[in-house]
């Protein structure tokens, strides 16, 4: 991996709060010229810095106003199990975030859902029908205090 300097920082700052932002605008606020500004951009996409570019929905507007965490903890923990968890978890289009934990609890999933009536389905037919789950314990989000996708960067 190639050394970032203070002006690749600054694009990725920059690109994280507005992936829109063209190599022209980023040149203006740096003072320098777009090309040397594209150039970087594609560098950091291509060394894996920049993974992708997304659109961040409002849950409220597309309906996916209820947020749960829920933690899992597993009967048995051997590679075939695990393994099987985690692949059944990505075919789970209601889970937007899955991490496996190191602690009493084996997995923490964050679902949203439009409400507590689909979040009990969800968990019933189909969070349930993985096989090896022991516990599962459901804590719903109140207020999102604070959601970020940035990362502090230097």
């Amino acid at each position: 991996m190639e050394y970032l300097d203070q002006t690749d920082l600054t694009i990725l700052r920059i690109l994280q709060k507005d992936a829109k932002k063209t190599a022209k605008e980023i040149a203006e606020i740096l003072n320098i010229t777009p090309s040397p500004v594209y150039e970087r951009i594609r560098r950091l996409e291509k060394q894996g810095y920049i993974k992708k570019y997304v659109a961040i929905l409002d849950k409220d507007l597309i309906n996916r106003s209820i947020t749960t965490i829920c933690q899992v903890s597993m009967r048995y923990h051997d590679e075939a199990f695990i393994e099987k968890f985690e692949e059944q978890i990505q075919s789970l289009e209601e889970v937007q975030e899955c991490y496996h934990m190191a602690g009493q609890i084996d997995f923490v999933l964050k679902i949203n859902v439009k409400s507590l009536e689909e979040y009990h389905d969800f968990v019933k037919y189909k969070l349930s029908k993985i096989e090896n789950i022991g516990v599962l314990n459901s804590t719903f989000v109140l207020k999102e205090i604070k959601h970020t996708s940035e990362f502090f960067i230097g």
